[in-house]
């Protein structure tokens, strides 16, 4: 099971009630990013972003699973045009890149 990192406007990812980012506004940054490239076949939300990251909105947040510090760049990147933050799966913030731990940069790609 991998390290997801999150995308939020909520203090607490997994408790966003109120806070979510809908589906729309993320299509929207979608359609405006060049470099976001939709993927169905990853779902109805997903998109491809370089050769081996994915990116993916559900349930109120933008997210992708052991992103390496380009991809976490990516979602600062993302997160901001969404007046949003990045949180990871343990509450923590990111506010640039550089703050990825090495230890969780696996690069994991999704294949379902």
């Amino acid at each position: 099971m991998g390290y997801d990192v999150h995308i939020t406007r909520a203090a607490d990812w997994s408790e966003n009630a109120g806070h979510e980012i809908t589906a729309a506004e993320w299509m929207a940054v979608v359609r405006a990013d060049g470099e976001l490239v939709p993927d169905p076949k990853l779902g109805p939300y997903a998109v491809r972003w370089s050769k081996t990251a994915w990116i993916d909105w559900f349930d109120g947040n933008v997210f992708t699973t052991d992103p390496d510090r380009a991809t976490v760049g990516k979602l600062l990147e993302i997160a901001q045009r969404l007046s949003a933050a990045v949180q990871g799966d343990d509450g923590e913030f990111y506010e640039n890149a550089r703050d990825w731990p090495q230890a969780r940069r696996t690069g994991a790609q999704r294949t379902e």
